[in-house]
């Protein structure tokens, strides 16, 4: 008699909500930079504030994304030169 196993599949990541504030330098020309950062992930919010006469402008966005990827995609908007600091909301 043979008996068969069931081999459950691989569960994938929980994705969670993440509010990400980015503060960067250059104004409206770095946009493309940072969402192109974001690398195609869900993004449920975006907010850009450029000032005029304000040297720092921010973007604050909600990314749906695993657990173990949020320090990467930090380190990611880190890396872009405009970037002077990217964190959690």
């Amino acid at each position: 008699m043979s008996t068969s196993f069931a081999v459950p599949a691989p569960r994938s990541a929980m994705l969670l909500r993440r509010r990400i504030a980015t503060y960067f330098v250059g104004g409206a020309e770095e946009v493309p930079a940072l969402v192109g950062a974001l690398e195609g992930r869900p993004v449920h919010e975006l907010s850009v504030d450029i000032r005029d006469g304000v040297r720092e402008s921010s973007m604050v966005c909600a990314v749906l994304l695993a657990a173990e990827e949020t320090g990467s995609l930090l380190d990611r908007l880190r890396g872009l030169p405009s970037v002077v600091s990217a964190e959690l909301a």
